[in-house]
């Protein structure tokens, strides 16, 4: 099968598992061919989540998702390097961002430094943890939601340094 008929094929098994989306469909694979992310804004209940994880299935991609909170760490989104008390030794363990599809739920709930933890991962396809370089898996692909400015009370706007690493916004 050729490479846009399996294209086709996978817009189409999309866009039944979510129905009445179809430009949102068509530009989500657009996004991750071209190798950008999507930031999709939306009330609450509209099937985000739904999308992204049909998405990654779709691919065969690995499928994470980061609920963004203000509690929520840098190095909850990247890593760490963990003390092994067994051991008595660090272990590098990779936080959620080692996914092909990284769901970034309510990215605006989340403190700005929390929210720049994603830039290097969103633009370099890598984290760094300690000085330790890890690369993540081809594809990597971020779908953050946002709720609608009308409902973002305890929300942290994303700065251009953010927004400028998203290739489109769908609402």
């Amino acid at each position: 099968m050729a490479t846009r008929e399996k294209l086709t094929a996978a817009q189409d098994v999309l866009k039944q598992i979510i129905v009445g989306q179809d430009n949102c469909v068509e530009l989500l694979f657009t996004s991750l061919l071209s190798g950008g992310h999507v930031l999709l804004e939306s009330v609450p209940g509209s099937g985000k989540t739904r999308l992204a994880k049909a998405f990654a299935k779709i691919i065969k991609g690995q499928f994470s998702r980061i609920q963004f909170t203000p509690d929520v760490l840098p190095s909850d989104v990247t890593g760490i390097q963990f003390f092994n008390p067994k051991t008595q030794n660090f272990e590098l363990r990779v936080g959620p961002v080692q996914a092909n599809v990284l769901l970034a739920d309510e990215i605006n709930r989340a403190t700005p430094r929390t929210q720049s933890s994603l830039l290097e991962v969103m633009e370099e396809h890598q984290t760094t943890i300690d000085g330790e370089t890890v690369h993540l898996p081809s594809p990597f692909f971020v779908i953050a939601t946002q709720n609608p400015i009308e409902s973002n009370h305890g929300t942290f706007p994303l700065p251009e340094a953010q927004l400028d690493r998203f290739l489109m916004k769908l609402n």
